[in-house]
Order: C-alpha cells, then structure tokens, then sequence
C-alpha cells in the first residue's frame, strides 16, 4: 500500500535473488479499511516510492485507481473463512475481505508466478495462502522474515505516526513477544501464565494507557490456540499505542 520502507525492499529483493521479472503494485486499498480507521490519513509518497523501486530494481509497477479496482456497479467480493475469525478478524470487520477481494484482481491483472508477502502480517500471509489454494490461483506464496529497526521494532508503515515518547513505548509489544518465546523454549508449559507475562510486560514498558487489542499463542498453521507448548507456534499481538495501531509476531519451534 505504498510508504515503502526497508521491509518492503526486503521482498523485492528476494524475488529478484529468485530470478524473477518484478512487478510491484502500489495501491491504498479502501475496502480493507473500516470506517472509524485511518484510509485518509495513510502515508503516500508515490515519488519516493518509486525511486525506492527503481533502486531496487523493479522491472514494472502497478499503481491502479480506484475506479478502475472498484467500478461503478461492481459488487463481488472475496470472502475468507475461519482463518479471518481470530486475532485481527474480529477487531477489524471486513478487513480481510478487503484484502482478499484487492490480491485476487492483482493477481488476475499482473498474473504473477510467485507473489512476496511479509511474515510481519502472518494473519494475511496464511488467509491469502489458503485463497490461493481454494480458488486455484496458479501462484506460489512465499512469506519472508519480518524486518526490524536496530531496536527490534518491526519496520511498518504506520510507524510514521508515532512520537518520539511513542516510539519508545512502541518497542513493548517486540519484548513481550521476546519474553514469552523465551518462556516457551526454557520449558514453560502453561500457555496462560506466558500470556499474562506478555500482557504486563506490555503494560510494564507502554504504560497503564496502552490498549491491547490482543496477545495470543496459536497454532503457526492453524492459529487455533495453543493448548501445549509443542510444533510451530505463533505468538502475536496487536497494540495501540496513541492512535497508531501495530502488529507484531514471532515464530518458535518446539
């Protein structure tokens, strides 16, 4: 959705390490947007974007309008199932509809063979791998690794709104994700007691004010919640800090 930034990079530069011709669209999709959220105020810069991409070495992009993604009369959206009933899905109504309904016209318009999405959305890596599998897309996923500031933040968008104070505050929801996988690989075994720890370690660093909209332990493949340390679990959380909201995750083998 544009605002580029070194995370995005981080996919161009894994599919042009793969050998591909790379198409990038740029896009501030309106329909995974809720009404009270932030589609007006989202961050474009479409020049520096673009400069971001030629230095990368983008072969092609893809900035489409509104009218022409959503002409007048059209009304066929893509509808995802229970991977969008958890995490995000509940706090953001329509979201991921959205989502799912923008990547499927841009796969039929690029027709890509792979498509680079980031681990930082883990929830919308896994929805729109399982809509490439019920629609028969002929499109290969590949999720790549979250990329953070020196500090551990994880590089977003969004990290623009924030001030100097929350900025700082921002870090929580990283080093409560870092205690609780380090709870799992020192042998915890209650996944509620290591939830708990992530949510005071939040409210420790962030300050009483911090909304948590959630922390979970799931299933990496699944997101079901974790009912026992074993397999690839997910730990993830979403917090608002000021009016910035911002996702985080961390993947741990057991």
């Amino acid at each position: 959705m544009g605002a580029l930034h070194a995370g995005h990079v981080s996919l161009i530069d894994a599919a042009k390490r793969d050998g591909h011709v790379v198409v990038v669209s740029i896009y501030v999709n309106p329909t995974q947007f809720g009404p009270k959220e932030d589609l007006a105020a989202y961050p474009r810069n479409f020049d520096a974007d673009r400069d971001a991409c030629e230095k990368a070495g983008v072969d092609l992009i893809v900035t489409p309008t509104d009218a022409e993604m959503y002409p007048p009369g059209e009304q066929t959206r893509v509808k995802p199932g229970r991977l969008a009933e958890t995490m995000c899905g509940p706090l953001r109504p329509g979201h991921f509809e959205g989502v799912c309904t923008v990547v499927a016209k841009l796969f039929n318009i690029v027709m890509p063979d792979v498509a680079y999405f980031g681990q930082k959305d883990a929830q919308q890596a896994l929805i729109i791998k399982q809509m490439v599998a019920d629609l028969c897309f002929p499109v290969r996923i590949e999720v790549c690794p979250i990329v953070r500031e020196a500090d551990g933040l994880a590089m977003s968008s969004r990290n623009a709104y924030l001030s100097k104070d929350e900025r700082i505050r921002a870090l929580s929801l990283f080093r409560a994700l870092s205690l609780g996988k380090q709870r799992l690989l020192d042998g915890e075994a209650n996944i509620g007691s290591i939830i708990e720890g992530m949510r005071e370690e939040i409210g420790r660093i962030a300050g009483p004010e911090t909304v948590i909209d959630y922390v979970v332990v799931v299933n990496a493949d699944t997101l079901e919640p974790a009912d026992s340390p074993e397999g690839l679990l997910l730990l993830a959380g979403a917090v608002r800090i000021g009016k910035t909201r911002l996702i985080d995750n961390l993947l741990v083998e057991l």
